[in-house]
């Protein structure tokens, strides 16, 4: 299992609602914690995980390198570039900052690992806001993001094909057939020798990227361009047997131990 803690980013939402009954109306809002099962099923695997909900990491996700070395992966989910661009200090208070992202791409160079998992504000996301694409941390992913909307929206359900079976390490310990998932950022691998990619959609959704793998600099980077838990990823996937295998997987690879 990996020596050092992951960093698990974003991934959470905050739904406001307005309820009208006749004559009358009231609100209500709910706090929604996506990654709940996925840390779940890696702490069940021995593997320690800081999480980071979106709205702690505008001022919580470090300024400096130093920050970051508790941890040997950090996990980007569903989570925009702004959130990291606009802290309190330049948004509201008109105050210079270090550039996280650059100070990300640079971590990974020197040999952090890094793993986009897909959303509607991962990659491109949802009406291209989610604003990757062009960025720091583009550089380092073993993808590049679309310039527009990229959402793959599979209502019917898609089954991943492996492209290279399952020798490579991610996919050890993986057995029978995968369930289904229901959509994917659309995103283009890289043509660089360090990239692999090892699993896509199939053809009669276009074949696009699924998971791929990579190297920037001294770092590893991993892309899962789907969902880590419902909608995209719905719930026989998390009960599958082999769900925290594969994510366990991901991040023993990406922090260099597999």
């Amino acid at each position: 299992m990996p020596s050092k803690k992951i960093l698990l980013v974003g991934e959470s939402w905050v739904t406001s609602e307005t309820h009208y009954k006749g004559f009358d109306q009231f609100g209500s809002v709910h706090f929604h914690l996506g990654a709940k099962p996925l840390v779940a099923a890696l702490k069940a695997k021995g593997i320690e995980v800081d999480y980071m909900p979106a709205h702690e990491a505008a001022e919580a996700f470090p300024f400096e390198k130093s920050g970051l070395d508790p941890y040997s992966v950090v996990i980007l989910s569903d989570i925009g570039a702004n959130t990291l661009l606009l802290p309190p200090s330049v948004w509201i208070h008109g105050k210079p900052v270090p550039n996280r992202l650059k100070m990300l791409r640079e971590w990974v160079s020197e040999g952090g690992g890094l793993f986009m998992a897909g959303g509607y504000f991962s990659f491109q996301g949802i009406d291209g806001k989610a604003r990757w694409r062009s960025t720091p941390v583009e550089d380092a992913l073993p993808v590049t993001c679309l310039p527009y909307d990229d959402r793959l929206e599979v209502p019917e359900g898609f089954r991943p094909v492996l492209t290279k079976g399952q020798s490579h390490p991610i996919f050890h310990g993986l057995e029978g057939e995968w369930p289904i998932l229901l959509g994917a950022n659309e995103v283009v691998a890289k043509a660089d020798d360090s990239v692999e990619v090892l699993a896509t959609l199939p053809e009669g959704d276009g074949g696009h990227p699924l998971l791929v793998a990579g190297q920037y600099g001294k770092g590893r980077t991993v892309v899962w361009a789907s969902d880590i838990g419902p909608h995209w990823l719905p719930t026989p996937f998390v009960e599958w047997s082999g769900y925290g295998v594969l994510f366990a997987n991901i991040l023993r690879w990406a922090a260099r131990e597999i």
